[in-house]
């Protein structure tokens, strides 16, 4: 377990900032997240098990991937009263602990702006994707706004001290678009509030790409 997936202070305080946002739209995202979503999936960066309740029961197994110990042991707690199988697993989501083709949907939720190499992150998710798999992401990213985004930029000198290595400026929806995948859909909205940092918002599902065929520059 390397140090730096170990975020002790943000594990105790995650929890409570999540209950929050659930109560303020967010149950309604991860819902939209989930919708429709059948078969064998492996979540990516699960925290405490948030998304848990809102699989539908078209899920067959969901495999949890959690690094951080003190949210894993949460997971673990929840994953025993969900509705659908799921099991908790230590790993990172540049390793992901699983083998090719194996998973017919993988699930990022707010998570690929904690990772360093996000790219490589989603290489994982596309080797273990079966080729008719997909991708679904909920996902703050940096605003397509220029003012903003130079905002956002100047919080990430403080935030990711603050918030277990969260970035907001990061650009993860087009690092998805041009990491291996079609995006299929995508909506774009500010949550919690539009001045918020972290506030620019993506919930969406894509596709592998097949080999040989490329990115669509106008995507996303």
């Amino acid at each position: 377990m390397s140090p730096t997936n170990r975020h002790p202070l943000f594990a105790r305080m995650y929890p409570r900032i999540a209950a929050w946002a659930e109560t303020h739209g967010a149950a309604e995202h991860r819902a939209e997240l989930l919708a429709g979503v059948t078969g064998r999936v492996i979540e990516v960066g699960a925290g405490h098990g948030v998304n848990f309740p809102h699989y539908p029961h078209t899920v067959t197994e969901v495999v949890a991937v959690e690094p951080e110990p003190a949210l894993r042991a949460q997971a673990e707690k929840a994953a025993r009263i969900s509705t659908v199988p799921i099991t908790v697993v230590d790993g990172v989501a540049e390793e992901l602990p699983a083998e090719d083709a194996s998973f017919d949907v993988v699930v990022t939720s707010l998570v690929l702006c904690s990772i360093s190499d996000p790219t490589a992150a989603l290489g994982e998710a596309r080797r273990v994707l079966r080729p008719e798999g997909e991708l679904r992401f909920y996902e703050h990213i940096r605003a397509h706004e220029q003012g903003f985004a130079r905002y956002q930029r100047a919080v990430d000198l403080l935030w990711p001290y603050l918030a277990g290595g969260c970035h907001v400026s990061k650009p993860t929806d087009r690092t998805i678009a041009e990491a291996g995948f079609t995006i299929d859909q995508i909506r774009h909205f500010r949550f919690p509030s539009a001045k918020a940092p972290s506030s620019p918002c993506v919930i969406g599902h894509a596709s592998p790409q097949t080999p040989g065929s490329q990115p669509d520059p106008r995507n996303p």
